[in-house]
């Protein structure tokens, strides 16, 4: 059983898209989620920690993102989430990775325009309408 996670937050870096040599998919980027919280005190909002996540996506979902994401727009995220520690020489450190079920522009900071794609399940056999999807 793995952890679901929902996040909201900052594409910090441009998003990176490979496909292997399997023919897989694949988008990651680092995200930068920060919580505000109201100071009564000071009568202002005021900018907590800045949590960091790698978010990764694959097949379908990581094509998609590859043509919809760009470094600094607001998203909503969900997916299973992993923590790992690490270790090299002179460092340690823990990495939390999420591997993505569903990406989207946070529709509180803007607007979006969507654009359904055509797909074609697998078992489906190929046809004359071949050239549209």
């Amino acid at each position: 059983m793995s952890d679901q996670l929902t996040l909201t937050g900052l594409v910090a870096t441009t998003p990176r898209h490979i496909v292997t040599s399997e023919g897989l998919a694949i988008t990651s980027f680092r995200l930068a989620s920060q919580q505000r919280k109201y100071d009564r005190q000071s009568n202002s909002w005021a900018d907590g920690e800045t949590n960091w996540y790698t978010v990764t996506a694959f097949r379908d979902l990581a094509v998609n993102a590859s043509q919809s994401l760009n470094k600094g727009d607001r998203i909503v995220t969900a997916g299973r989430v992993k923590v790992r520690d690490w270790t090299t020489e002179d460092r340690t450190g823990t990495s939390i990775e999420v591997e993505a079920d569903t990406l989207g522009h946070d529709l509180f900071w803007g607007t979006s325009q969507y654009k359904k794609v055509a797909r074609r399940h697998a078992d489906e056999e190929s046809g004359p309408d071949d050239e549209t999807l």
